[in-house]
Formats: C-alpha cells, structure tokens, sequence
C-alpha cells in the first residue's frame, strides 16, 4: 500500500497549515487497526491536506497511496477514503493547478471504481457510485454501469447514491449529450413510481426536480408526503447510532452532530434545494415534514425550514406554527432543533409565542442554559420569545434578573421588547452600576446592559456610564470595546449627558474617536470640534472607521459642509461600504444626490450589505430622498431576501432592512 512512500518529498510539498512532512503518518494512519487512530488520520486528511476543499500539491501526492488503500479489503474504513478521493477529484482548477492534475490522475484510475462499484462492502459501493459519473469519461459505458448496479444492488443506501449518480448525469450531460441524459432522465423516471421503495422513488424524484422540473407529477406534494410517511412506517428504530458514544475526533463529534435520520434529512433537502424557488410548493412539503408522526422526520422539516425562512421572505407564518408545536416534544431533539430555528426568527416568530411562553413559565430551567466552561447565557426560549418583542417576556427575564444567575447576555434581547422593557430599568441600572472595572470579564458583562439602557434611554444610567468610561485600567482586555458601547449610550441620552462632555473630548484623540466623536455631537451639537476627527478617521483609518466616520458626518447634515471635499474623495474610492456611506453623507450634507445616484445605485445591486446604509439615507431625507423610492420600492416586492450568506444574522438584518424601506416610503406617503 505504501510502495515508495519514503521516496516522497513530503517536507518540500505543502498543506494548509505549512510543510507535509506529518502526511505519511496520516496515510499509514488510515490503514490503522484502531478505529480512533484511523478517525484521526481522517480528521487530519481533511483539516489539512483537503482543508476546506482545497487541494495542495501534497493532495495530489496522496491520491496513489489513498487508491491503495481503497483496494485492500482487509482495510478497514475504506469507504472514507473512497469519500475522500471523489471529493478530492470534484474540484476544478486552471489547466496546471494540483486540483486539476489530481482530478487527471483519478480519470486515469477510472478502472479502479468501477471495481469498487461492486465490491462486496456496501459502504464502498456506495461511496464509489458518484465517482463513476465524475471520473469514468465514457457516458455510454457509466450509464450501463449505473442501470446494471440498480438491477443486481439489494442494499437500499447504495440504490440512492446510485439515483443521485443519475441526477449528477442528467445535469453533467443534458448539453453535450442529449440522447444518454435522456436515458438517464428516464430510469430516474422509472425509478420513481411502484414498484420501488419508498426511499429510493423519493431520491428519484429529488433528482428529477434538479433535472427534469416538467417530468414531476402534477400531485408532487402529496405523493412525496404520502413517500415520506410510507419509508417512516417501514424504518425499524434500532436506536440512533450518532448518538452513540465514540472516539473524540472531529470526524466522531462531526458524526454525532448529523440529524439521527441522516438519510432522510439527505433526500429531502435535495428536493428542497431543487424546487428552488417554488416556495408555495416547499412550505406545503414542510408542512407535511412537520405534522409527520415521525418525530424524526418532523426534526428534518425543522432543520429544513429554516434554510427556507433564510433565503426566502414569504410562506413562514403555517410552519412557524408548526414549528412551536414541537416545543413540547419529548424528544430532546426536535426540542432542540425547534428552539434553535425560532432563535434566528425574531418577530417572524411570532406564531410560535405561545408555545415559548408556555415553555418559560413552566420550565424555569429553560430560562438560562449553562455553558460546558460554566458560562450562563440566556436560554433559547426565553430569547426566542423575546425576540418576538411580546412583552410576556418582560416578567420572565426580570425573575431572571432578580435571581442568583443572571446570564450576561441578557441585555442584548431587550432591544427587540421596546418600551416593553421599561419595566427592567431599575434592575439593569443596579447591575451596570455593579460591573467590576477591572475583571478579565467587564466587556461581557458591561456591553449587552449598556446597549440595553441606551435602548431605553435611561439617563438615570449615566452615572454607571461614566463610572465605567472613567474607571477601567489601562490593559483590560477589550477595554476600548467596552468605552465605544459606553460613549454610544451617552450620545443616545443625548442633551441629558452634558456632564459627560469632558470625557467625551478625550476620547478624540484615541482609538475610540468615531464613537466618541458621534456622542459628542448628540449631547453637545459641537461641529467644531467633531468635524476634524472625523474627517481626520476619513482619510487615515481602516475601512470600518471609515464607514463610520462617514455615516456620523451624514447625520450631522449641512453642519458637516467642511468635510464635503473629504466625503466626495471617500465616495469615489475604497470599498463599497465605506463609498455608500460617504455618498448618503455627501446626499444628507449638500442635498444635491445627482454625483453619487449611480455610485448609490451600483452599491444597492452589488454590494447588498449597503442596503440598510443607503435605505437609512434615503429615510432620513424625507422627500427629498425620492430618486431613490423606486430602489425602496423593488426591494419590498422582491420575495427573496437580501442576503442569504450572512448564517442566522441574515434573517434579522433583512427584516431591519425591509422595516426601514416601509418607514422611509409610508412616511412619505408612497406605500
């Protein structure tokens, strides 16, 4: 297996993380005995040679030794490698690239998963399928290959890969070879009707809509609830083998993390992920996932829902009900996965608020979740709930408050309550005004309850304010963090902070000089003094100081008419942040939007993390932002969101987003 290992310059070949010389070890790693050394070697396989789907010149150095160990069968494991190769091949590089040549190695190996096609491990056949379509580069011959395994295959996961195989065919030939995509199309065709399983005619269906949206039933969701409900009814439970206990390796944790029906979860994502934008017809599928009497098939539509609501804006309201009604499920689980998506939902949760209140007043250990280092943070319900803004949230978090533990980050829900949350001022005052000075803590525990009374604008709070502003050491660890979100509550106490001004002026000259300089216009309205800081942030800082010095010249308005020459220069250069918020600013300055429309315009399309920042703008101007509105306008028809990249921040940032264009067009009488 190792034949001319020793011969490999592995020190001068390179991996994600530098030299190669550790590979050889890797690779006689995976040919180990011991089933933790051989998920270690995995782990290091990917997380270095393979990392993040790269390949390095020490990735094509391995794909020989990894084929032999793919062909001995007294190697155990050897579907990972098999996995591993097909993932290495699948990339595309330039002509001269590693990823490229391994790509080329792998076709001229073609032979050896044909063999492995049929080897008498499931596991291997299974992962071998996809590389038939991928490296065999014959069509006619892979398509023969593929209907002959179908005919003799008995075991039902490796019938699916070889469904998938199919679909990958149909897309990979649809252009250059019509009449073998066709065939393929068929046989997916065939396989999606009786008398097949359950599974396998929901793979073929899956693939089908990826492939050939017109050949699916008129009936589609019906027959695949009725598919889904059919497979829950046959599938013995022996248990749920991620669950298992097993060698604490990332692949093992990696294992234990996927959803107990792994294979379910895998067959109707990719029916989701093909019906696109047919969302009528995918919260109707959800629907189905989530009244399934099968509690795991009711955890995939969770999971599933969720990656709809992320990228689209309508159809959330029936799920999200059906959502909280899994709240009360005894499988932890689908509990866990429930709470997580209604987290990411804020008041698109809102169908769901019952059940989280019912979830928080009777299970009082739900409120606050203890970390694995023994950190409390606030427990997914009860942020969930108030994230909703319903205000039986405020009685709860502020039991909290008045108890032994009160998480740190219970300050940060308490935006999304509003003036619901009066009610907690007192409380939070007490506790900002407790925060040590100099704890390696004081930025966890001071920032949430500084954006907290800054939110509710409790000038009672600037004494705590200015005690943490004047009272930390030099060296605390974020302790510039900390005077930022200490000098954004004082500018929102705004003329009732006047005593904070000393303190405000000497922060100009530090590296918390926007935040300052932003409050000191608030509380003072001193243009004399803010305007060469900022201007000086325009041209000298980093891009985020930039954008920000930017953004707080836009709202001083014709006040700041001596840094237009500044502004205009940062409008035309730099990255797309910083020149939009140097365009709204030169717009709210001058009011003359002519110059930058097009540059506003561009960013909006581009760049659509400038949306709030030009959205804002045009809301401030009143009428005057007008040449805008139909920009407003188009965004509050699109059903899609903004943007779908940004994890479980995107949801909330859209709705922010989408409230902001209402306000700014509503107020102006242009619904």
């Amino acid at each position: 297996m190792f034949r001319g290992i020793d011969e490999v310059d592995w020190a001068s070949l390179r991996h994600a993380f530098g030299s190669a010389e550790d590979v050889p070890g890797l690779l006689r790693g995976l040919a180990s005995a011991d089933p933790a050394e051989r998920q270690t070697a995995l782990d290091g396989m990917y997380g270095a040679v393979h990392h993040q789907g790269e390949v390095y010149d020490s990735t094509l150095a391995c794909v020989p030794f990894l084929l032999a160990l793919a062909g001995r069968e007294e190697v155990r494991d050897r579907a990972g490698v098999v996995e591993l190769l097909v993932s290495i091949g699948d990339i595309a590089g330039a002509p001269d690239d590693p990823a490229t040549r391994a790509r080329d190695a792998l076709r001229a190996r073609a032979e050896d998963f044909v063999r492995l096609a049929g080897d008498a491990d499931p596991a291997v056949r299974r992962a071998a399928s996809g590389a038939l379509v991928r490296f065999l580069g014959r069509p006619a011959q892979v398509l023969a290959l593929v209907r002959e395994r179908i005919t003799v295959e008995r075991d039902d996961r490796v019938l699916l890969a070889l469904a998938e195989s199919l679909g990958l065919f149909a897309q990979r030939y649809r252009l250059t070879d019509d009449a073998h995509a066709a065939e393929a199309v068929r046989l997916l065709t065939e396989l999606s009707g009786p008398p097949y399983d359950p599974g396998l005619r929901l793979a073929a269906l899956g693939q089908l809509a990826g492939c050939a949206p017109d050949l699916l039933p008129a009936d589609l969701v019906p027959t695949v609830v009725r598919l889904l409900r059919d497979r829950s009814g046959q599938r013995t439970r022996p248990g749920h083998p991620y669950d298992c206990p097993g060698p604490d390796t990332l692949a093992g944790r990696l294992r234990r993390l996927r959803p107990s029906d792994e294979e379910g979860s895998r067959l109707l994502r990719t029916l989701h992920s093909a019906l696109g934008s047919r969302v009528a017809d995918r919260v109707a599928l959800l629907c189905g996932q989530l009244t399934s009497p099968d509690p795991l098939d009711r955890c995939n539509g969770v999971w599933m829902a969720a990656g709809l609501f992320r990228e689209w804006r309508t159809g959330h309201a029936e799920p999200v009900t059906l959502i909280g009604n899994q709240l009360g499920a005894e499988e932890g689980r689908l509990h866990d996965a429930a709470v997580a998506v209604l987290v990411e939902l804020f008041e698109l949760a809102a169908p769901a608020a019952d059940h989280l209140h019912t979830l928080v007043t009777y299970r009082p250990e739900l409120r606050i979740r203890h970390g694995e280092r023994g950190a409390a943070t606030l427990g997914g319900p009860l942020r969930a709930l108030a994230g909703t803004g319903d205000a039986r949230a405020t009685p709860v978090l502020a039991e909290v408050l008045a108890g032994p533990v009160v998480p740190n980050d219970l300050g940060l829900v308490i935006p999304h309550l509003g003036r619901a949350a009066v009610p907690l001022v007192p409380a939070l005052r007490r506790r900002l005004a407790r925060v040590p000075l100099d704890a390696s803590d004081t930025h966890e525990r001071a920032v949430p309850l500084l954006s907290a009374v800054a939110a509710l604008g409790d000038a009672e709070s600037i004494p705590a304010v200015l005690r943490l502003l004047r009272g930390m050491p030099d060296g605390l660890r974020r302790r510039d963090a900390v005077t930022e979100a200490a000098a954004r509550a004082l500018g929102a106490f705004g003329n009732s902070a006047r005593e904070a001004i000393p303190d405000l002026r000497g922060l100009l000259d530090t590296g918390c000089a926007v935040a300052a300089a932003d409050a000191l216009w608030s509380v003072a309205g001193d243009a004399d003094a803010v305007v060469p800081v900022l201007l000086r942030e325009l041209t000298g800082a980093g891009s985020g100081r930039r954008q920000r010095a930017a953004a707080v010249l836009g709202r001083m308005g014709p006040a700041a008419r001596p840094a237009l020459p500044g502004l205009r220069e940062a409008a035309g250069s730099g990255d797309a942040p910083a020149r939009a918020a140097a365009a709204c600013a030169v717009w709210r300055t001058a009011g003359d939007p002519e110059q930058f429309l097009p540059v506003l315009r561009s960013a909006w399309v581009e760049h659509p993390h400038t949306r709030r920042t030009i959205a804002e703008c045009v809301s401030a101007l009143g009428p005057a932002g007008a040449p805008l509105y139909d920009v407003l306008r188009a965004e509050l028809a699109s059903p899609r969101r903004h943007r779908t990249d940004s994890a479980g921040h995107g949801i909330h940032e859209d709705l922010v987003l989408l409230r902001v264009c209402r306000e700014a067009l509503t107020g102006q009488g242009h619904p």
